[in-house]
């Protein structure tokens, strides 16, 4: 493993071992190193929150653990994100993103919510327990170029549908970039209710958008 990598896996399970003082030692030798800072937040933090997020699922940590955990997380995001190199097109795109109606589960949709917003997103957060029509309401108020919805519940599945259905009702069906995650979720899925893509983590979900918005 190259040193870049090492750091990176350094970071990662600096975030799951909730240690702050780490995550910043690491944090800041990214930067000196001039290593970067994007792929640091990705592989590193990001990555470490998405295992912490693993832990907690399976009953190994809890909402105490994932706090620190996260808070170890914020504080390497303060060092790395006035470092990452962005290109500018001009202009900003906007992505409505929340929890669909009925799961509170968000670790997830902040995540992602994260990584858009370093990677140069305006992004509104609607939270967890989304009601179908507040996503496309807000999509419209905010003049959004995308519609990002999570769940972790195979029992809210649905909920996204009727996200696109009510698009379709309203006559908006191609007026937003509609794209779905979460551990249940699929391209499969995605296919199946008519949404412009599928994203299995944070990092992915970026990358989904930007060609959607290419």
């Amino acid at each position: 493993m190259s040193e870049e990598n090492t750091l990176y896996q350094k970071l990662s399970d600096a975030v799951v071992n909730m240690d702050e003082d780490a995550v910043v030692d690491l944090s800041h030798e990214v930067v000196e190193k001039k290593f970067d800072a994007y792929t640091a937040i990705d592989k590193g933090l990001a990555n470490g929150m998405e295992r912490a997020g693993e832990l907690f699922e399976e009953q190994e940590y809890f909402v105490p653990e994932l706090i620190v955990c996260a808070d170890a997380m914020y504080a390497g995001l303060d060092i790395l994100k006035p470092h990452i190199k962005t290109a500018s097109d001009g202009k900003k795109y906007t992505i409505v993103i929340g929890v669909i109606e009925g799961d509170t589960h968000d670790i997830g949709k902040n995540l992602v919510k994260i990584m858009l917003e370093t990677a140069g997103f305006n992004v509104i957060d609607l939270g967890r327990d989304v009601l179908p029509s507040d996503f496309v309401d807000n999509a419209v108020a905010h003049n959004a170029d995308v519609i990002a919805i999570s769940t972790l519940m195979t029992t809210t599945m649905a909920g996204m549908a009727e996200v696109i259905d009510i698009l379709n009702q309203r006559g908006l069906p191609t007026k937003f970039k509609v794209i779905v995650g979460g551990g249940p979720i699929s391209q499969a899925f995605a296919n199946k209710i008519g949404a412009a893509g599928y994203s299995p983590n944070a990092a992915e979900a970026v990358r989904l958008v930007r060609g959607l918005l290419a």
